[in-house]
């Protein structure tokens, strides 16, 4: 079975930095893609930033230029670095993994939800 944990969310004033975290543990042959999504209060789930295997990214454009991806495949880890925070980034953020099996089926997995909250 494979496990999703994350950590780092907190409360931050605005245009301050936190950094998040999530490691994948359990059986895993290969994780392809990894995305952080966020859940602000009555809102639905978005996708905020993914990283490929290769280590390509996009970015949602609400936090291009302020939110960083990246991930160490030694560690099973993908990271979400955020500067500059706003009051609108407020959320329950997610983590997400694409791990595929050795015959190459692939299985979406996610984390637990870490709350991230911007506020003077």
């Amino acid at each position: 079975q494979v496990q999703l944990v994350e950590s780092g969310g907190g409360l931050v004033q605005p245009g301050g930095s936190l950094r998040l975290s999530c490691a994948a543990s359990g059986i895993i042959f290969r994780i392809n893609a990894m995305s952080w999504y966020r859940q602000a209060p009555g809102k639905e789930r978005v996708l905020v930033a993914v990283i490929t295997s290769g280590g390509g990214t996009n970015y949602v454009d609400s936090v291009k230029g302020r939110f960083t991806i990246s991930r160490d495949n030694a560690k099973n880890t993908v990271y979400l670095q955020m500067n500059s925070l706003k009051p609108e980034d407020t959320a329950v953020y997610y983590c997400n993994a694409e791990i595929a099996n050795p015959l190459n089926d692939e299985y979406d997995y996610w984390g637990q939800g870490t709350q991230v909250t911007v506020s003077s």
